[in-house]
């Protein structure tokens, strides 16, 4: 009985929390039409987290029309009460964040390494820069509720491994507990694309969205699902790897995880960058080939700048590029039937080259209209989303 009035008391506070993330400034009694919890049980949570900190009354609600009986005091969260720190594993680069309780970035660092480099070494240094930036910040660590790990590829929640990222070549890396090992604190580690989703459920455009996807192309390409409230992971928490739908059985491709023809062999950055490379082969003087030769910053952005210029070829290429991707989220708005999809990665970063494509091939193949009621747009946190989500996963 004891254990089933604790857990009851814990998805009750969790309620609250969540209600008042949403919602920031609130009532008692609208927390209570919003939560389904009495009145009573409303009052006695509230007075908890009043007194450990968590939250604050904030003065007196403004009432348009008037109330019988006494004006009502609403409650916030207080955004530094508690920290989290959140941890996103790229290929080739992993993000550290502190944030507070409403994902505002406190501190962070950025550091690059060799995909070829041991797992374990990485993870090391991982641990190092967290322990730098907790010690930089001045924050208690008694402050932090714990860390957030988004890893690339296959991850166990559960046990917080990360069963296979083929970008990385990694298998069976333990890396919940490795980094708790380093720290100390509690660590939970999930896909890091499924965590970019997470940020933008939380904190971005798919606050009141009911059903939406996340859909990240860089170095590989993956989607995060989030459904009435939880995000989806599926039986084996494999669910959302659309870079891995098969588009041309015969004859595509090589992939990095063994079959010919996924997604990710046509529309990712190495896609793009081989096609970019091949059209400045064929046309040695075109404005493509002078960007790639003249690049002393990210190729894809020498390719976007060659599109904007007006290169006939290369805005070719990337809506042939943009046309996949319309299949594959025609296929997927077909399946999981979202109210919105959300876009990172290469797609956020060309999205004036992709965008309107892909909402047109989207309407074309998506069957009865359902792809007219979809709400496509590209994530506003750009290259932090899977760390703001990391921490909001802790």
């Amino acid at each position: 009985m004891g254990s089933n009035q604790v857990t009851a008391k814990s998805h009750n506070i969790r309620s609250i929390l969540k209600a008042l993330l949403y919602h920031q400034q609130i009532s008692r009694v609208e927390l209570a039409e919003l939560t389904g919890l009495t009145t009573a049980t409303i009052s006695n949570l509230v007075n908890e987290l009043l007194s450990h900190g968590l939250v604050r009354e904030n003065g007196i609600e403004e009432v348009i029309s008037p109330r019988v009986g006494r004006p009502r005091m609403t409650v916030e969260l207080i955004p530094d009460a508690r920290f989290a720190i959140g941890v996103h594993i790229g290929i080739g680069e992993f993000q550290v964040v502190i944030t507070d309780l409403l994902a505002n970035i406190v501190s962070s660092t950025t550091q690059k390494f060799d995909v070829c480099t041991n797992a374990e070494i990485v993870i090391q240094e991982i641990v190092t820069q967290i322990d730098l930036l907790i010690i930089h910040s001045g924050i208690s660590k008694n402050m932090i509720m714990g860390i957030g790990v988004g890893a690339s590829g296959l991850v166990n929640v559960e046990t917080g491994v990360n069963i296979y990222a083929p970008n990385l070549c990694w298998q069976l890396i333990p890396i919940r507990d490795w980094i708790h090992e380093g720290i100390g604190l509690p660590v939970i580690v999930d896909n890091n694309v499924r965590l970019m989703c997470l940020a933008e459920a939380m904190f971005g455009e798919g606050k009141t969205a009911n059903v939406m996807a996340f859909v990240y192309a860089r170095v590989g390409v993956g989607a995060g699902l989030f459904v009435n409230g939880k995000l989806f992971r599926g039986m084996a928490a494999g669910a959302g790897e659309i870079g891995h739908s098969i588009m041309i059985p015969d004859g595509g491709e090589k992939c990095s995880c063994g079959n010919t023809g996924c997604l990710e062999t046509l529309v990712s950055q190495k896609a793009i960058l081989r096609s970019a490379r091949q059209l400045a082969e064929t046309n040695p003087t075109g404005i493509l080939a002078q960007k790639i030769s003249d690049c002393q910053n990210n190729e894809m952005d020498c390719i976007f700048s060659a599109a904007q210029d007006g290169d006939e070829d290369v805005l070719r290429m990337l809506a042939e590029k943009a046309r996949y991707f319309g299949i594959a989220l025609a296929n997927l708005i077909n399946v999981l039937n979202p109210n919105l999809i959300v876009l990172g990665g290469i797609l956020g970063q060309g999205e004036e080259f992709f965008l309107p494509e892909i909402n047109k091939v989207v309407k074309e193949y998506s069957f009865s209209h359902l792809g007219d009621q979809v709400k496509i747009c590209v994530s506003g946190f750009g290259q932090k989303t899977g760390v703001i989500g990391a921490s909001a996963l802790a």
